[in-house]
């Protein structure tokens, strides 16, 4: 905790709160005559200020941290699908800040619809357009946070490679929601993080699980036969329709102006 409000007191120190203690040591150095006491009482309020305000950041964040290892520790990891997104016409960091309309569903918890506001920076563009986030949830009060790295790793930003000696084999599982959602839940249920790389030869019930699960991906992808041309026109349509829903979010989260939207919608229709 004294750690984080160092670092709390540091940032606030950097944004603008070095006047206070310029004031005071100003006031000090010139001998404190009575001409320089507005600056005493100035530079003491706003070092109170700052002091006040890296306590809440510090304080903030710990319950959020606090928040988090306790759905990590009891929560459930399910999928939000993004029903809807919206503009608040805020912005944090010139970043946009959205709503999110979510239907969640994951194992031993009924689906059910919530709302959510998070920063649309451009590395979550391309999670929200996808309209696919990993959530964690309290089964008991339904409050939820999204996971931005589990939720890259199920989009396909991150590389889902699994290498399985006794097949001599690495399959590639990158993108595959369902197969990667039941790894996820399996890494969870062991307590094993998700990070770069994971190890799971000291634990050979959970590798088990992990192979049985990328060996069934593997044989449902090979056996799937070549889709036949009105499939392949499906799947087109399909495309173009996920290509509108992507200008539509990058509108909404203002990445693009309302002449950028109008010009591209008319380009991807006229490529029908």
């Amino acid at each position: 905790m004294v750690w984080r409000y160092v670092k709390a007191q540091a940032w606030v120190l950097l944004c603008g709160g070095l006047v206070g203690p310029i004031f005071l040591a100003v006031y000090f150095a010139t001998g404190q005559s009575e001409l320089m006491k507005w600056m005493f009482w100035v530079g003491l309020l706003i070092t109170a200020v700052d002091v006040l305000a890296a306590l809440g950041l510090a304080a903030y964040g710990a319950n959020a941290q606090a928040r988090t290892e306790a759905l990590e520790a009891g929560g459930v990891l399910a999928l939000a699908t993004i029903t809807g997104l919206t503009e608040t016409n805020t912005r944090i960091n010139d970043r946009p800040l959205v709503r999110l309309q979510l239907n969640i569903a994951g194992p031993g918890i009924a689906p059910f619809a919530a709302e959510d506001q998070v920063i649309a920076g451009v590395e979550r563009l391309p999670m929200l357009t996808a309209r696919r986030l990993v959530v964690l949830v309290d089964p008991a009060t339904r409050k939820f946070q999204i996971d931005w790295n589990r939720s890259g790793l199920i989009n396909g930003l991150m590389p889902a490679t699994f290498s399985v000696a006794e097949d001599n084999r690495t399959y590639d599982l990158s993108g595959q929601v369902e197969p990667l959602m039941e790894i996820l839940q399996i890494l969870k249920a062991n307590g094993i993080g998700m990070n770069s790389m994971v190890d799971l030869r000291d634990n050979p019930v959970a590798r088990a699980q992990v192979q049985a699960v990328v060996r069934r991906a593997a044989g449902r992808r090979a056996a799937a036969p070549e889709p036949p041309a009105a499939a392949a026109q499906a799947a087109t349509s399909v495309s173009t329709a996920q290509r509108l829903q992507e200008l539509e979010t990058l509108r909404a989260t203002g990445a693009i102006t309302d002449q950028e939207y109008t010009v591209k919608r008319q380009q991807i229709i006229a490529e029908l």
